[in-house]
């Protein structure tokens, strides 16, 4: 028996190298065009200097912050610094999922008002977050929080 039908290689060669050489052709007729057009990063002439950038303002505090805060500060008020001796005290939000650890909690009497500032993280859905803040015994007993500002 004699086998009559060739390859692909002998019947579609040429036709196969024609399509290969007109693709290579045309990517790099494209890529030439491109490179000739100015992709010049260092030409100060084609820079558009009319566009400037500044800084974004800080969101305004959402409910889940807030509550973090609260929460924080309800932790720092009913420490028992002394029982503490320095150690972390951890802290959970149940109604935002996000948790930390108070670190420093440092009691003073500014002008005979009690007070407590201390250093925290926050850790959310967000991220991990150091925070500072400071929390002062008010009028009739009651605590009040003063500041809980981001660490920078």
């Amino acid at each position: 028996m004699e086998v009559i039908a060739k390859s692909d290689r002998h019947t579609k060669g040429l036709l196969r190298r024609s399509a290969d050489l007109c693709v290579v052709g045309t990517a790099v007729l494209s890529l030439s065009a491109c490179v000739s057009s100015g992709l010049d990063l260092f030409s100060s002439s084609k820079v558009d200097r009319s566009v400037a950038t500044g800084t974004v303002p800080q969101p305004a505090p959402t409910s889940d912050s807030i509550s973090d805060e609260m929460t924080v500060g309800n932790a720092v008020t009913s420490a028992d610094i002394q029982r503490l001796e320095g150690r972390p005290l951890p802290w959970a939000n149940a109604s935002t999922g996000s948790a930390g650890v108070i670190d420093t909690i440092v009691e003073n009497t500014d002008s005979g008002q009690v007070c407590r500032q201390f250093r925290t993280t926050r850790h959310s859905y967000v991220g991990i977050a150091k925070f500072y803040g400071k929390t002062c015994l008010v009028g009739g007993g009651n605590w009040q929080l003063m500041s809980f500002q981001p660490e920078s």
